[in-house]
């Protein structure tokens, strides 16, 4: 009765004694505890009732990380090698969505002659962009160019090294280099959020914008129900 009157819990006095909870319920039926005894009780509980929640949220967080991996790895095995139709479509879409495709204007009128170009910060879409170009558009390779935008806490010829490697386009054919204040400087943007800045892949070739103008079209006509 003594550890009761402490404030011990069932399971310490158990613990101690070894008697079953059971049977110290039994005994203790009625007991009137001092309100420090309460106290402690009364933390104790709810110290365990925390413990448990953080233990179950870590098992809840850790099974649904597992669940999220087996699906990003089962989803990534349903893609497989891209055909030169699909390459065309996603080539297409990708430009509908990232490419550059307002009309110049040029004195007040709209240009005939136009480039295809696309900006982004993302290796591996840029690498599926030229892959686009290069075996479905058939473009010529010396004609395919780059630009750079790098921002203040960037090295040039780090990115200049990266963008080459990752596009198999020569340093020769990087054309220009912007600088430029990031958002993260200005408190706006999370620091570093574009590792690599960005790139601007560009092709001067008029008939293939006004292609790509085309098939964008008939991706627009394919989605109509």
């Amino acid at each position: 009765m003594k550890l009761r009157l402490q404030g011990r819990s069932y399971n310490e006095i158990n613990k101690i004694l070894g008697i079953p909870k059971a049977t110290l319920s039994n005994w203790f039926i009625g007991l009137e505890l001092p309100e420090e005894a309460k106290e402690r009780i009364k933390k104790r509980v709810y110290e365990k009732s925390v413990l448990g929640l953080i233990k179950r949220n870590k098992l809840q967080t850790h099974i649904a990380e597992q669940k999220a991996r087996k699906t990003r790895e089962t989803a990534k095995r349903e893609i497989e090698q891209l055909s030169k139709k699909e390459l065309l479509l996603i080539g297409t879409a990708l430009y509908w969505a990232e490419g550059y495709k307002k009309p110049k204007i040029q004195n007040g009128k709209i240009r005939i002659s136009h480039s295809v170009s696309m900006t982004n910060s993302d290796p591996y879409l840029i690498k599926l962009f030229l892959r686009f170009l290069r075996e479905v558009c058939e473009a010529q390779e010396e004609k395919i160019t780059a630009n750079l935008r790098i921002y203040e806490h960037q090295n040039e010829n780090y990115l200049l090294d990266f963008w080459s490697k990752s596009t198999d386009i020569p340093y020769s054919r990087f054309q220009k280099f912007y600088y430029g204040i990031s958002k993260s400087s200005l408190g706006k943007r999370p620091y570093n959020t574009l590792p690599y800045g960005t790139i601007q892949i560009r092709l001067g070739n008029t008939n293939l914008y006004y292609r790509i103008m085309g098939w964008i079209e008939g991706l627009k006509n394919a989605g109509i129900v």
